[in-house]
């Protein structure tokens, strides 16, 4: 059998990637491990891969996660675990969505910076009447924004 590399995979793997389907699981236990959630899975199918997500300041676990299943048994997991008593806690199944874009982040965005504003001489002060001003204190958004 020939394959094809369409698409930076080839032809088989991309086949076999489509038919993959990616279930959120929320109200994790904090102490729960990939294989433990991959056990639990796994009674319904073959399980892909399974990601925790982790909070990148603490380390610590979020609370909820992915896993990747054949989509013909996916279903049937979600279903059965949805509402599921797992290690002391009530689990959230449903079939993920595509993350939104949640625009710039960061001091780069137009959130503004840290501790932001003053105005081009440096002062930070205010009631001086100036509208150009980036604010005192709380941002002040991209300076392009003010002038």
């Amino acid at each position: 059998m020939e394959t094809r590399n369409l698409g930076g995979l080839p032809a088989d793997e991309r086949a076999q990637k489509k038919m993959l389907k990616r279930i959120y699981v929320g109200n994790l236990p904090y102490s729960a491990y990939d294989d433990d959630v991959r056990a639990l899975f796994e009674a319904y199918g073959e399980v892909h891969s399974v990601d925790l997500i982790i909070d990148r300041q603490t380390g610590h676990p979020r609370g909820f996660g992915f896993v990747e299943m054949d989509e013909s048994t996916a279903d049937e997991a979600i279903e059965n675990l949805n509402n599921a008593e797992f290690q002391g806690r009530r689990l959230r199944v449903n079939e993920a969505r595509p993350k939104q874009d949640r625009g710039p982040r960061g001091p780069e965005g137009d959130r503004g910076g840290f501790g932001g504003g003053g105005d081009r001489f440096g002062n930070r002060g205010r009631g001086q009447g100036d509208r150009r001003r980036g604010g005192g204190g709380g941002g002040g958004g991209r300076r392009e924004d003010y002038w």
